[in-house]
């Protein structure tokens, strides 16, 4: 199977999950349906996509719908309401956001040592050791001929990288870098 059907199937069981939710939402409440739909959905996104960076925005629109619909569920929206105000509250990435999360916190647990030699390979393989540069934490990134070498996982992750600002590329504390990062993050694609 694809990595993009894969998701999509994902996509439907979040979907459902969903479904389920909604029939006892009100017994719930907001807070705690936030933390349900956060606990069983959104962390069922989060959980492979890293996989599907680098692709165009249609393979990646349901899982975007996925948090609308997660959104729509915790605030009590109708299906044509808009969502982004609420998504802001709750304090939710974008898919988008979420994928280059994932791959800078990749990139970050391998230059402090905290991913398994296979990872760190597969990203720093064809790298020499002297191409980082000290000051700021950059990364050479290969240069590709094509819009397919664009998408290898060796590319993108090191992209992604070196985009950050270089306050956030030079933490060395895991959980402050998360929280730089989310919150540069959060700025970014929600324009707040």
């Amino acid at each position: 199977m694809s990595r993009t059907n894969n998701h999509l199937t994902h996509h439907i069981l979040n979907a459902g999950m969903l479904r389920r939710l909604r029939q006892i939402r009100r017994l719930l409440g907001r807070d705690v349906t936030a933390n349900v739909v956060s606990a069983l959905v959104l962390t069922r996104l989060d959980f492979r996509n890293a996989v599907i960076a680098g692709l165009p925005y249609s393979p990646i629109a349901p899982l975007q719908c996925v948090i609308n619909a997660g959104t729509r569920l915790v605030y009590g929206l109708r299906p044509r309401d808009h969502v982004t105000d609420a998504t802001i509250e709750l304090h939710w990435l974008p898919i988008r956001a979420q994928i280059h999360f994932k791959l800078c916190l990749l990139v970050h647990q391998v230059l402090n040592g905290q991913s398994p030699n296979y990872v760190s390979d597969l990203l720093l393989a064809s790298r020499h050791p002297g191409l980082r540069s000290a000051d700021n934490n950059t990364l050479l990134v290969s240069r590709t001929s094509s819009k397919f070498g664009e998408c290898a996982f060796s590319v993108v992750p090191l992209a992604a990288w070196n985009s950050l600002p270089t306050d956030i590329r030079t933490s060395n504390s895991t959980p402050a870098f998360k929280k730089k990062l989310q919150t540069f993050l959060f700025t970014k694609f929600y324009d707040v």
